[in-house]
């Protein structure tokens, strides 16, 4: 019979360093970028590959001329003609690593974003920008 004074071991958990806990990161990327405004985009002109597969808006069948939408660590990808999906393949870390550091705009919600951007609908059907050959 084992007396109430003894206590089975513990088991140890590995030291991990700070940028490897997984629940730092993840609190980390949900934090918005200045503490009130957690919607972050900027527009891409370009096509955009994931995983060798370009890009295409399943509704108008656009493959160039995006707005990228950064909501937290959630990153939706919009068209012109205002079609709006989640990209579940990319990441906040894909988003800063697209956009480079303190580029993009803060908005306080989606409806200005677009707006401010043109991709709410108004321009449907419409490239601004050209890509350049190189």
């Amino acid at each position: 019979m084992l007396s109430n004074n003894l206590q089975a071991p513990r088991t140890a958990l590995p030291e991990t360093a700070s940028g490897d806990d997984p629940l730092l990161r993840l609190q980390q990327e949900t934090q918005p970028a200045d503490g009130n405004i957690g919607l972050r985009a900027t527009t891409h002109p370009e096509e955009i590959r994931i995983t060798g597969i370009t890009v295409m808006c399943p509704q108008c069948g656009a493959r160039r001329d995006w707005m990228v939408i950064c909501d937290r660590n959630e990153i939706s990808i919009r068209c012109r003609c205002a079609h709006q999906w989640v990209e579940r393949e990319l990441t906040r870390a894909d988003y800063l690593a697209m956009i480079g550091e303190g580029i993009g705009q803060d908005y306080p919600s989606l409806e200005a974003a677009a707006q401010a951007a043109g991709y709410d609908g108004t321009l449907a059907g419409a490239y601004l920008a050209e890509p350049r050959a190189e």
